[in-house]
């Protein structure tokens, strides 16, 4: 175009790629202060995800109008590169590319995609400063990103209006932005056009260049950070936490008690969290008032490690203090850590895959396990664990009391069993759930199905001792029960526990204890498929079905619990607004099942309070933590006379028997 300028033109290009490439080694820099993680070990599942999430926007488009907001600008930024790199080919490269067909076909889809991006900015700029969400918060980072690649549009289809308005083009129908745009300079010297021209592209030039440098500076880091975070993420990384080292003598201190502690990829989380707030709108705790947002955790990470990472860098040597600090409580609050119910709705909103329930995990671990610091309502849940199997600190000699008159075998004085149910500590000393385990076994039975259970030699499964932070405790738990398992040959566990079937199915295969898990729920829809079990007798009335968070949005177990009921004659289904995988908390897990809740911030109670909404005059779930928080939200909204709330192996057993 201006060969005499070329040369100035690379110079730029070159510094502006350094000032990039120095952006990102420093950025790289902080992300090695971090403890070494193995995240390639599942490649294939990461490029699967890259290319669903980052250009399939699947997780995006959730929300309308940010989604296609969003979409415009990323397919925009793929065009313009695609068609720079092809101009760059042609015309300094000498390979004829952007010619023919490929350069019409491309030239249509740049100006309609630049369209697109351009409207796409107005979007932004209404929902940032007009029209903005709560959980939308603006920083002058934002606004100059937006008004950047604005610029950067506008000026480039003034190029394109330029060159048509000068020069002429014969295939102008397939640049229709700048064709409108030739139409504002109709008249207009050839001279000025061409002196506007090159004055436009230099400045489309500089901005161009200057963007690209900005961007490791800048929130617009996210269009490198976010894909490598989608390709590096475990997809579901609080289904299954990485144990701790237990058995070596010479670790001081477990968890995480400083930035530094984190692994790599937990400190790029921070860069790939673009701040949309979904996660902080899906929240339970945040939503029922807790100090606690999934977002401002994540910022609040990152901006310490953007504080204390560079005096690491420098050996330490400088403001020790500050080196020091102790992430709880001097960055993050300790009810903040204690907050959160594990329900992952956060991780499952995040559209880069940020992990927020690990870290959470790793500074209860350091509470717990290195200072004994840890609300007081669980040294009775702790003591329970250790002492008698249990968290309500029963005797496990009591264990197998709910059985009787049901004639269950034990595995102890049974010949060989197809399945062990495994009923956990809720349906075995809960008197509420110890209806929902009666139910089970007269479903097994009438469905001839060949099981037995542990009975006294049962004992906590430790989901909620891994989740609380004690990985000590939790460990010692699960190491009990998979020497009992192998030492009987255990192959096949029924859980009617959600929490038990995630520990059991996810975690224990990290200790040796590798089973096939199936949840009631599963089991029973297969069942009455295979006509093993027939629902004859009609129950007349409406259900709406509560999800819990450890069998749908951990194990993605959403249509069998909903099989089994629209079998069931009489019963009409209606969804709660937020079901599946948006499904509401209950607000028992991560061991909050065990602590206190300010009654104004009962999540239990919204969760009932959205059931209510419905219309339904039964409430179902498949979980005894569900059943226990919402029979209680019941008894709180004084609707418990009218409104019940069952398990849906009881509703099944009232249908069959």
């Amino acid at each position: 175009m201006y060969h005499d300028s070329y040369l100035f033109m690379y110079v730029l290009m070159v510094v502006a790629f350094a000032i990039f490439a120095k952006g990102m080694y420093d950025r790289y820099r902080l992300w090695q202060l971090g403890v070494p993680e193995d995240r390639l070990k599942h490649g294939k599942i990461g490029l699967i995800r890259f290319f669903s999430h980052s250009f399939g926007h699947l997780r995006l488009l959730r929300e309308t109008y940010p989604g296609v907001m969003h979409w415009f600008f990323f397919w925009s930024f793929a065009a313009f590169t695609l068609g720079t790199l092809s101009i760059a080919a042609t015309e300094d490269l000498k390979i004829p590319l952007f010619q023919g067909a490929y350069y019409l076909i491309l030239s249509l889809i740049m100006d309609l995609l630049g369209l697109g991006a351009m409207i796409a900015i107005g979007m932004a700029l209404w929902r940032r400063y007009g029209n903005k969400p709560e959980g939308i918060d603006n920083t002058p980072d934002d606004l100059i990103s937006l008004l950047l690649i604005g610029a950067i549009l506008v000026t480039g289809f003034m190029l394109e209006g330029l060159r048509i308005a000068f020069a002429g083009d014969l295939w102008v129908a397939w640049n229709p932005v700048g064709a409108s745009f030739a139409a504002l300079f109709t008249g207009s010297e050839p001279a000025g056009l061409r002196s506007m021209h090159r004055a436009v592209w230099w400045i489309h030039l500089l901005m161009s260049f200057g963007l690209i440098a900005y961007i490791p500076y800048s929130k617009l880091f996210h269009l490198i950070t976010g894909p490598m975070n989608q390709i590096l993420a475990k997809g579901r990384a609080a289904q299954s936490l990485s144990p701790l080292d237990m058995e070596d003598e010479t670790v001081e201190q477990f968890g995480v008690n400083e930035i530094q502690q984190f692994t790599w990829k937990q400190l790029l989380d921070g860069d790939a969290c673009v701040r949309c707030g979904r996660c902080q709108d899906r929240c339970p705790a945040y939503l029922s008032g807790k100090p606690l947002s999934p977002k401002q955790f994540t910022q609040d990470l990152k901006k310490h490690l953007d504080a204390k990472g560079p005096l690491l860098l420098k050996g330490g040597e400088q403001d020790a203090e500050s080196l020091s600090q102790p992430i709880v409580p001097g960055v993050v609050a300790e009810e903040t850590v204690w907050a959160c119910t594990t329900c992952g709705s956060c991780e499952e909103q995040c559209p880069v895959f940020v992990e927020h329930v690990p870290k959470i995990v790793d500074l209860r671990r350091n509470l717990v396990m290195t200072e004994s610091n840890f609300p007081h309502e669980l040294v009775l849940t702790f003591r329970g664990m250790e002492t008698n199997g249990n968290p309500w600190n029963i005797s496990r000699s009591t264990r197998a009391e709910w059985t009787k008159g049901l004639d269950v075998p034990t595995l102890a004085n049974s010949e060989s069993v197809e399945y062990l149910y495994w009923p956990g500590c809720s349906g075995a000393f809960d008197e509420r759930n110890k209806k929902v385990s009666t139910a089970i076994v007269k479903l097994l039975q009438k469905a001839g199905v060949s099981f037995a259970i542990l009975g006294t030699e049962e004992i906590c499964c430790g989901d909620s001792a891994r989740r609380l932070g004690n990985e000590y405790l939790y460990q010692t738990l699960a190491a009990q029960n998979i020497e009992t398992m192998n030492g009987y040959g255990v192959k096949k566990i029924i859980t009617s526990c959600p929490h038990c079937f995630n520990t059991l199915k996810n975690e224990y295969p990290q200790f040796g204890g590798n089973y096939e898990v199936i949840h009631h729920s599963v089991l029973m829809a297969s069942l009455v498929q295979a006509g093993k079990l027939k629902p004859e007798t009609p129950i007349t009335g409406s259900y709406t079905y509560h999800d819990s968070c450890y069998l749908g949005r951990y194990n993605d177990i959403y249509a069998e619990p909903r099989a089994v009921l629209a079998a069931i004659p009489g019963l009409q289904g209606k969804e709660m607004v937020e079901s599946k995988a948006n499904g509401f908390c209950c607000g028992a897990g991560g061991g909050r099942m065990w602590m206190e809740e300010e009654p104004n911030q009962r999540i239990n109670v919204k969760r009932t309070e959205q059931a209510l909404a419905t219309g339904a005059g039964l409430f179902v779930t498949a979980c005894p933590y569900c059943l226990t928080m919402l029979e209680d939200g019941t008894k709180l909204k004084d609707v418990d006379e009218t409104i019940k709330t069952k398990d849906i192996a009881e509703i099944l057993w009232d249908s069959v028997k």
